[in-house]
């Protein structure tokens, strides 16, 4: 029985996996440069002529004159003869006893002298004449070049196919950079993927049409030609396509849209080609463009500083290739992008990308599944609650969460431990959230109260003030860039929609910090400018967008999100209102931040003793979490003196 062929390398299609490794010394250049060094010996063995001395003339008729020559030939140009054995003439300068005598051979040029015949005679020395063709003493020098440019122009072809060869090739210009994964090595399938049941469900039936295609074509369905992935970064849609391969079995060839255009013309467009003819060769298959908003923004709105006519060919040859994909090819285009806003409308026409699939941020349920799937192979404590864990960690994608179980694990090795506990888990989501810790940053004591005082008036402006988001802890640990102190806040369920009395106590809640600074202190001081910002943008989005303003009434000021591939700004671009309107807004924002930092300030105010006590605490502990947090917030609800109608009141 025949030994089975060897496993062809997915990556490389016509290679064979036994073939020699990239780096290895190859073959053919090695007897290249061999039969070169040979052909080299051979022509200086065979074609070279002994050695002859050359001579001048005048000695050889001294020479001619002392019968020390056998024979000469007389050429056109020059004179060849050979010496007797017995009286060959030492060299100018020696003496004829001293060793290193000269060789037999010499040679001389030929000189119109009349007598040189009648001399020869004269001293019986043989002569004879010789009339030599132009190639007669080139022929073995030709020959020898011959050889050596036949071996170079061979070096030349070898080096050349092998640049040009791969999907990385030098020369491979016009080739596809497609990685080609076989069915057999995809290993991704749905169980490996958690958190986005419903965009698994989307992708079932095209799963079923790559399983089992003639179900669809008895009763005339047709299948999407092209399923876009949209979601933000980290959500798993790459995984999502693969997975979606490993369901069908069949190959997926994977590209970046960033690797279509080079700074060659024409490139991008052959790479298209080259891409869908080895998608119709591997069919059934999948191909995934990911990141499609680097090839595929939008055309419309003019030249952006000169434009890129590359890019825009290379964007209409994939649209060519989508309107002459065939049904029965069995090919499905799946692409990801976290910005479809920038993709040009002729992708996402019925018959292109007609399907988009949203691969969103997962809820608490998704994440706990999530984190299940990460934690395969971790070695975990008694105490770690994944549920727990789920809800400490809104707003996480699925890239973040297997990072967070990464941490905890480094976190754990680094400490010696034999399992991940739920203590190094808190620590790794400080560190995501935060960055790390700075424990030996010196500090002001003035100062490290200042930020105590700070962070413990963010606690107690967002728990008193009624906040659903439960307050998780507290501390003033430097970590990261600029953060000297945190206070962590995460909600108990999932929520969509916000009321205004919710957003107003979210407002209470981020100015509770400065607050408390005007209250203890008697002036803010710096470290509120995030808060600032944030609570800005807030009052900005009740006014401008929400319709939430008492001045300018339920209206929607927001002006128009424009395309950044127009040559502006992702933020919000020109608005029809004028002026008086525009200055009505920020009088209306400004109005919104100051009675939220006011009533911050009245409810600190009146429980001042609450704030001085957990302050205390806080400088003692530099972090409070945990049941002894809640003891304190819960004290604080039972002694609290400020309510909401007081606030209203105001």
């Amino acid at each position: 029985m025949a030994p089975p062929p060897k496993p062809r390398d997915p990556r490389r299609p016509g290679e064979d996996a036994g073939d020699a490794p990239e780096g290895r010394p190859r073959g053919g250049l090695l007897l290249a440069l061999f039969l070169m060094l040979l052909a080299f010996g051979l022509a200086q063995v065979f074609f070279a002529r002994p050695a002859s001395e050359p001579i001048r003339y005048d000695q050889f008729k001294r020479y001619l004159r002392e019968d020390r020559i056998d024979w000469v030939s007389l050429g056109d140009a020059q004179i060849r003869g050979a010496f007797h054995e017995d009286r060959i003439p030492p060299r100018e300068g020696e003496r004829a006893d001293e060793d290193g005598e000269r060789g037999k051979s010499f040679i001389t040029p030929r000189v119109d002298d009349e007598r040189l015949v009648p001399q020869l005679e004269e001293a019986q020395v043989a002569f004879r004449g010789e009339t030599q063709s132009p190639w007669a003493e080139s022929w073995p020098t030709l020959l020898y070049i011959g050889v050596t440019i036949l071996l170079m122009v061979f070096l030349w072809r070898t080096m050349f196919r092998r640049m040009g060869q791969g999907a990385g090739g030098v020369l491979s210009f016009g080739k596809s950079r497609g990685k080609v994964i076989q069915e057999a090595d995809v290993d991704v399938t749905f169980d490996d993927v958690a958190g986005a049941d419903e965009a698994k469900q989307e992708l079932t039936e095209i799963i079923e049409f790559l399983k089992r295609p003639e179900k669809f074509r008895r009763i005339g369905a047709k299948i999407p030609k092209g399923v876009l992935l949209v979601g933000p970064p980290g959500t798993g849609k790459t995984l999502m396509a693969r997975a979606v391969a490993g369901e069908a079995g069949v190959p997926f060839i994977s590209i970046s849209g960033s690797e279509f255009v080079e700074m060659f013309v024409g490139v991008g467009a052959a790479r298209v080609r080259d891409l869908f003819e080895q998608a119709a060769k591997s069919a059934p298959c999948i191909v995934f463009i990911d990141e499609l908003d680097a090839l595929g923004r939008s055309r419309s709105g003019g030249q952006v500083m000169g434009g890129n006519e590359e890019r825009e060919s290379t964007l209409n040859q994939l649209l060519v290739e989508m309107d002459g994909f065939e049904p029965h090819e069995a090919v499905i285009l799946m692409a990801a992008t976290n910005r479809p806003e920038v993709l040009d409308t002729a992708l996402l026409r019925p018959g292109r990308f007609d399907r988009q699939v949203l691969v969103d941020r997962p809820d608490r349920n998704g994440r706990e599944a999530i984190l299940r799937v990460h934690v395969k192979g971790v070695s975990l404590s008694d105490d770690v609650d994944l549920e727990e864990l789920a809800k400490r960690t809104p707003g996480f994608a699925g890239a973040d969460l297997a990072n967070l179980v990464n941490e905890a694990a480094l976190l754990a090795a680094r400490h010696d431990a034999t399992a991940v506990t739920m203590k190094h888990f808190s620590s790794a989501i400080d560190r995501v959230v935060a960055g790390l810790e700075k424990k030996n940053r010196l500090m002001d004591e003035t100062e490290r109260e200042r930020i105590a005082y700070h962070e413990v008036g963010h606690a107690l402006a967002a728990t008193l003030s009624g906040s659903e988001d439960r307050v998780h802890k507290i501390s003033i640990v430097p970590r990261g860039m600029a953060a000297l102190g945190y206070t962590m806040q995460l909600p108990d369920q999932e929520k969509y929609l916000m009321t205004e009395a919710q957003i107003r106590v979210r407002l209470r809640g981020l100015l509770g910090g400065r607050a408390a600074e005007e209250v203890v202190f008697g002036e803010p001081s710096t470290g509120a400018q995030n808060d600032l910002q944030k609570a800005t943008d807030i009052a900005r989005a009740m006014v401008t967008e929400y319709g939430m303003s008492e001045r300018l009434g339920p209206v929607h000021l927001a002006r128009e999100r424009r395309p950044v591939f127009l040559g502006e700004g992702p933020g919000l671009q020109g608005g029809e209102h004028g002026d008086r309107v525009a200055d009505e807004v920020d009088q209306e924002i400004r109005s919104i931040v100051s009675r939220a930092l006011e009533e911050a300030k009245a409810l600190l105010a009146d429980n001042r003793d609450t704030l001085d006590t957990m302050t205390r605490r806080l400088l003692d502990a530099e972090q409070l979490e945990g049941d002894e947090l809640k003891d304190l917030l819960a004290e604080a609800v039972s002694n609290n003196r400020w309510t909401p109608e007081d606030a209203a009141a105001e």
